[in-house]
């Protein structure tokens, strides 16, 4: 299910203007998605709850053929982001729909994930407590890496993607759970699980239970991301987006044009009248 935006023209678009209109919208089924077209999808977003981007993509399509919403980000969540960060709706919009992978969970209803073998080959060679011996750590690690060098290893790869990539972290939490869990990433803003303990949360253990509650959850890792990083707050609070995007997604946000996508999709948001309105 392909998502659809402002500019589509085609027989997805009547067929979602006719959908739209079931749930009381008053829209000419043309095929065009245009302003009006957009404002209506706002509005049916905003009635069930969805974050009220105007872009129709999976979630709204199944919400309106009458799927659960319960799981999924909510708008109120953006708006109460958006007061905590300082900043107007539109910039969390944005940020939401640029910096997110859509959802935030697999087709069995398990959280994205992507394990990376080299951070497990970090974790496992790092002391943690008084007395751990940094040689020992480091030779156990090597040792792994030739075991198992599809879960530990000095080099990044070996992914496999969607729920395959659970298969791998089981087997890497039978090495040791700790350093497996904090060696991937979550959710729909991918946050390594190595951030847990300066992000606030009690441990890695309760950040990877919650990043597997709901998207409200992972938005809200996302969140405590960006404040407890001073220069990414400022970037986003200032709008400047290529520091922002450099900050979040590194050196790489030129090749994939990062600021340039959340200086579009801002403008975008901010000319539809976003504001601070919970819906």
């Amino acid at each position: 299910m392909s998502a659809l935006r402002h500019g589509d023209r085609n027989l997805a678009v009547k067929q979602l203007q006719h959908r739209l209109n079931q749930a009381g919208g008053n829209l000419s089924v043309d095929g065009q998605y245009g302003d009006v077209t957009e404002a209506a999808v706002r509005v049916f977003q905003a009635q069930v709850g969805l974050v009220a981007d105007g872009i129709a993509g999976t979630k709204t399509q199944a919400a309106l053929v009458g799927d659960s919403c319960s799981s999924l980000l909510r708008n109120a969540t953006l708006v109460a982001a958006a007061a905590r960060l300082g900043v107007d709706l539109a910039t969390v919009l944005a940020v939401n729909e640029v910096e997110s992978q859509g959802s935030g969970f697999l087709d069995n209803g398990k959280p994205k994930i992507l394990y990376e073998r080299h951070i497990m080959y970090r974790r496992l060679a790092e002391p943690r407590h008084p007395g751990d011996d940094v040689a020992t750590l480091q030779q156990r690690a090597a040792a792994l890496a030739i075991a198992q060098p599809s879960l530990v290893n000095p080099k990044p790869g070996g992914y496999v993607g969607g729920t395959a990539e659970h298969q791998r972290l089981a087997n890497a939490r039978l090495i040791d759970d700790t350093c497996a869990l904090e060696s991937a990433s979550w959710g729909a803003f991918q946050i390594m699980g190595y951030h847990a303990m300066r992000l606030g949360y009690a441990s890695v253990q309760d950040f990877t239970q919650r990043m597997a509650q709901c998207e409200n959850e992972q938005f809200e890792a996302f969140v405590r991301f960006i404040e407890a990083d001073p220069v990414l707050h400022k970037a986003l609070k200032a709008r400047k987006w290529p520091v922002f995007a450099k900050g979040y997604n590194g050196p790489d946000y030129l090749r994939n044009l990062y600021d340039t996508k959340l200086e579009r999709a801002y403008d975008r948001h901010a000319a539809a009248g976003a504001t601070l309105e919970a819906a």
